[in-house]
């Protein structure tokens, strides 16, 4: 009979306990659940998970347009400092070139001037237009226009009488067969082909291009043919 009643005291023993430590447990829980949403005084929840950010975008799914500015005149200023006052502007996208034609490239802006520009002074462009600037060496005088490459429109071969070596060869089809010789006999090696211009071709000027090799002779640009 006692142990009998030590049984059951025993299992009421250990219900109790069992529910004690379920009811901490629910406490626990709560507490946290109210802490963890506990809003501060700014009226905002704390928690340990950090806020997210979600970046704005325009309602029509396309990029925010460029800002425009006032395209300043260039011309007569030097390339590097032409390119220095665009980009102050907010002009990024800069391009030179060679306005006599020869296709030379502008390695050094600081040896060269400009003579023309893409964008006319004054008128307003967005930031993300590509300034061309048209330029000659310093000791060069500016044309009155830039003279245009040669061109093979058309299907004939262009005049490529006075054009830089260069530029002919460039207008070209790259699998045309070109082979330049010196024109004034001294056998020298035509190496910076924009420093020479063309005297002879052959075939002449309007024949129709078939693929036929291409023949020219040439003399350095400050010589006569």
């Amino acid at each position: 009979m006692l142990f009998s009643v030590f049984r059951l005291h025993q299992h009421h023993l250990g219900e109790y306990v069992r529910t004690r430590i379920i009811s901490a447990i629910l406490l626990t829980v709560g507490v946290g659940g109210v802490v963890a949403c506990q809003p501060t005084d700014d009226g905002k929840a704390t928690g340990t998970s950090a806020p997210t950010t979600t970046a704005s975008t325009p309602k029509d799914g396309r990029p925010t347009a460029a800002e425009r500015r006032t395209v300043p005149d260039f011309v007569g200023m030097g390339l590097q400092s032409a390119q220095d006052k665009a980009q102050k502007q907010g002009f990024r996208s800069l391009k030179s070139h060679d306005s006599l034609g020869r296709d030379r490239h502008q390695i050094l802006d600081r040896d060269w001037k400009v003579c023309t520009q893409n964008m006319r002074a004054g008128t307003t462009a967005g930031t993300d237009t590509t300034l061309d600037f048209g330029a000659v060496k310093l000791a060069e005088t500016c044309p009155a226009k830039d003279v245009p490459a040669p061109s093979t429109a058309g299907g004939k071969l262009p005049d490529f009488t006075g054009k830089s070596v260069k530029a002919a060869r460039a207008a070209l089809d790259s699998g045309t067969s070109f082979t330049v010789k010196d024109a004034s006999g001294s056998h020298r090696w035509i190496l910076v082909e924009s420093n020479w211009k063309v005297c002879t071709q052959s075939p002449a000027a309007g024949a129709a291009l078939r693929g036929q090799p291409v023949e020219l002779t040439a003399v350095k640009f400050d010589e006569p043919c």
